[in-house]
């Protein structure tokens, strides 16, 4: 699965760059989206792998900071490209005719620039926070990486609690604060989407949106799950199993979602193979 996720992800980023035709803010957004998803794969899976294969399962102090900011700053540009994603979408279906003014290229690869430097600076604050508490007691984090909630649970001290509290608020507030402007985006696109009079018209407009929709559906679906689930005899269990899930299993399926379901990008990937592997026939 992490091979495929590095292979898959790869594939849609070197399509994109490819294709000429593929040169839109949209397939801009993809580019960056797939590049933070192998970013945030390499931060934690291989890691992970030979934690697994290994008898001696030890991180240092300064490797489980490091693993941590990145997690959360590839986990929040994550976040911020799928809100901007949508927005594009929304821009592209509601206002078409001003969709070349409001999305130019140089713009957008300036809010990639943007979502980079907000998640890098939110990764910074939370792992200064988290790594600014004292340490007492089992030195074990019952987890398959250096997860905050895991690492939390090891602390102590008068702040650990407020810190806690406050790392997860941050975290929620985040992904919510994205998601609400991803719905707001959608409740705009289905009203636009029902005013076209023909059905195929319906179909083919809402099609462009079907797989940055599934997407949005699993990212945010994982991530509800380990931030807002409540809290049971066996919830360390279950938020670690979760959370790996979501660590290995989200971006493995975004390429599969992406070549399956937008037919822009899967032509275009024939298109590709076509060109490498049969110059005759072409």
């Amino acid at each position: 699965m992490y091979l495929f996720t590095l292979l898959g992800n790869l594939l849609i980023m070197a399509t994109v760059w490819s294709e000429r035709s593929l040169h839109t803010p949209m397939y801009l957004f993809l580019c960056a989206l797939s590049t933070s998803e192998i970013l945030f794969t390499v931060a934690v899976t291989p890691r992970m792998l030979v934690d697994m294969l290994s008898t001696h399962r030890t991180i240092t102090w300064t490797a489980c900071a490091s693993q941590m900011f990145f997690s959360f700053m590839f986990g929040f540009t994550h976040s911020f490209l799928l809100m901007i994603m949508g927005y594009d979408r929304y821009v592209a279906i509601c206002h078409p005719l001003r969709y070349n003014v409001l999305m130019s290229n140089r713009g957008c690869a300036r809010l990639v620039s943007w979502f980079w430097v907000g998640g890098s600076v939110m990764g910074i604050m939370l792992t200064l926070i988290v790594f600014h508490l004292t340490f007492c007691g089992s030195n074990v984090i019952h987890h398959f990486a250096c997860h905050v909630l895991s690492l939390l649970k090891l602390a102590c001290g008068k702040e650990t609690s407020s810190v806690t509290l406050g790392v997860i608020l941050v975290c929620v507030s985040a992904l919510m604060g994205c998601l609400f402007l991803i719905v707001l985006s959608y409740v705009f696109i289905v009203a636009a989407i029902l005013r076209i009079p023909s059905a195929e018209g319906r179909h083919k407009t809402f099609s462009t949106c079907v797989s940055h929709l599934t997407v949005v559906i699993v990212h945010y679906g994982f991530a509800s799950i380990i931030y807002l689930k409540p809290k049971g005899p066996h919830s360390m269990d279950s938020n670690t199993l979760m959370a790996t899930t979501y660590t290995v299993f989200t971006p493995f399926l975004s390429p599969i979602i992406f070549s399956l379901r937008n037919k822009e990008l899967k032509n275009a990937i024939k298109k590709s193979f076509q060109r490498k592997f049969s110059p005759l026939s072409s």
